[in-house]
Parts: C-alpha cells; sequence; structure tokens
C-alpha cells in the first residue's frame, strides 16, 4: 500500500511539472511543433537543422524533404519588454522598445530579440544564415570568414584578424594580441604628431618673417607684398592642412577601443596621412 502510494506521488509530481524542450532541457520558449507531432523551442530546433545541415525530428528521427513552416504558440512566449538593458547587453537592431539581442547574425549584420530572430529559424534562405553570440558592433569587430572576434593582429599584413585565421590563412605570420599593437602605434602616433607640430611652426615662423620683411622695407608696401603673396598664401594653405591632420590623429590616439583605433589607423595609412615627410 505504501509502494501504490509512493507511485501515485511519483506519478503526479511528474504530471505536475511544465513540459519542457528535449534539447534544452528548460522549459519551453517559443515552443513550435514538427509535423510529427513532437513540440521543440523554436531557437533548439532552428540551431539543431542549422548545424545539422537537415530539417529532422532529434526524437523521432523523422526526415522532411522540404523545410517545415514552423509556429509558435504566441500565448506561450515570454515577453521582457518592460525589463531594462543590463549593462554589456546589446539591444535588438529591429525592436522599438529595445529588447536584449540573443543572436547576431553575420549575413544581415544586425542583432536579434528572441522575437525577431524567429524568420531566421522559420525561413528556409535565412536558416541557411551564419548566428552567433552578440556581439557589438559587430561588421567591424568579427571575422566576416569564421565569425569570431577580432583579436588579434598580423604584422605580416598588417590586419586584424580572428584566433582561426591566426591557424589558417595567416599561418606562420607574426600574429600579436591587438592591445599590444595598439600600444606600439600610439606611440608611433605620438612622433608623428610631434614632427606635424614642427612643421607648423616652422611654417608659421617663414610667413611671419616674409610679413615683417616687408613691412622693413623701404619699398611700396603693396609691391612687395604683391612679390611675396604667392609664397605666403602657400604657406597658409599648408598650414592649415598640417592643423588639420594634426587635429586627426590627435582625436584618433585617444580613441579607447584598440580594435577600432587599428581599423582607423589602417584607414589613415591608405589616405598616406602618416608616411608623408614634413
Amino acid at each position: 500500500m505504501c509502494a501504490h502510494m509512493q507511485r501515485q506521488t511519483l506519478t503526479f509530481d511528474l504530471m505536475s511539472e511544465p513540459p519542457k524542450c528535449c534539447i534544452c532541457l528548460d522549459e519551453f520558449t517559443n515552443p513550435a511543433s514538427l509535423p510529427c507531432g513532437h513540440c521543440f523551442c523554436l531557437g533548439c530546433i532552428g540551431e539543431y537543422w542549422r548545424i545539422h545541415g537537415a530539417c529532422q525530428c532529434p526524437l523521432c528521427m523523422a526526415v522532411f524533404p522540404t523545410r517545415p513552416q514552423l509556429k509558435t504558440d504566441p500565448t506561450t512566449q515570454t515577453e521582457d519588454t518592460t525589463v531594462p538593458l543590463k549593462a554589456g547587453e546589446v539591444p535588438c537592431d529591429f525592436c522599438p522598445t529595445k529588447r536584449r539581442a540573443v543572436k547576431s547574425c553575420l549575413v544581415c549584420l544586425a542583432s536579434y530579440c528572441d522575437a525577431h530572430l524567429e524568420p531566421h529559424y522559420q525561413s528556409e534562405a535565412l536558416g541557411r544564415h551564419l548566428l552567433i553570440s552578440v556581439v557589438k558592433n559587430m561588421e567591424d569587430s568579427v571575422c566576416r570568414v569564421h565569425g569570431k572576434q577580432l583579436n588579434r593582429f598580423c604584422r605580416s599584413d598588417q590586419t586584424c584578424i580572428c584566433a582561426m585565421c591566426a591557424h589558417t590563412e595567416h599561418r606562420g605570420h607574426h600574429i600579436i594580441p591587438i592591445n599590444k599593437e595598439a600600444a606600439k602605434k600610439k606611440v608611433k602616433l605620438k612622433r608623428i604628431r610631434i614632427k606635424l607640430q614642427q612643421a607648423i611652426q616652422e611654417r608659421v615662423s617663414k610667413v611671419e618673417k616674409i610679413k615683417l620683411s616687408v613691412d622693413r622695407s623701404g619699398e611700396n608696401p603693396k609691391e612687395a607684398w604683391a612679390q611675396n603673396k604667392e609664397l605666403v598664401q602657400q604657406l597658409e594653405e599648408e598650414i592649415s592642412e598640417l592643423q588639420r591632420k594634426n587635429t586627426e590623429l590627435e582625436q584618433l590616439s585617444q580613441t579607447e577601443d584598440n580594435l577600432h583605433f587599428l581599423q582607423v589607423c589602417s584607414m589613415v595609412k591608405s589616405q598616406n596621412i602618416s608616411n608623408q615627410s614634413y
């Protein structure tokens, strides 16, 4: 009798527990039913199909020749629209209320919350896109080949790479952490700015000497100025351009994000700003 009561209690406890997804072993999030009748979290079955490359039920192993149209039960979806974003969390690019993003897509170059991520699991075309953990400024900070964070710098090719790049395309190259390369470039940037400031001062001194010589000459001031006007204008244009470059490099040197700093440095170098002789 006691054993019978124990079995009844166990059955009651099991039946009282909320249903769980057999993939994540947690309560359903946006439950989606397959044609075979089995139910999974939309994200779980979507990821399962994307990783395995085939539309198959993980339980009964039924194979679906064409991707089934997955529909979720809106009454069981969790809503967190009123929950403010925590520090470091990335907002969904498509939410007017800025819900927390749960995945980023390397093809769409956007981040999605649970709700706006659904089409990537429901559509056959979007299902082929590469989804990764959420990242900020993903179009700039993620390797477009491997979907990994750009956290290394290849000195051989002067480009930011990910860990997988270091073992494939850039194998055998001179590779260092991004923070070390950024520190070296900031030192070099400081030297370039010193040269720029010296070049500016030299040209300012030349202009002042020309103006002083015109004032001290016993000739007609207008005629004396006309002879030096073109040279003064050229020097003033050079001063203006050097000051512009100096301001640009000063702003660049204050960049805190090492990856962004190196990426901008590459753009500056391509414009021959750091390779000119002053």
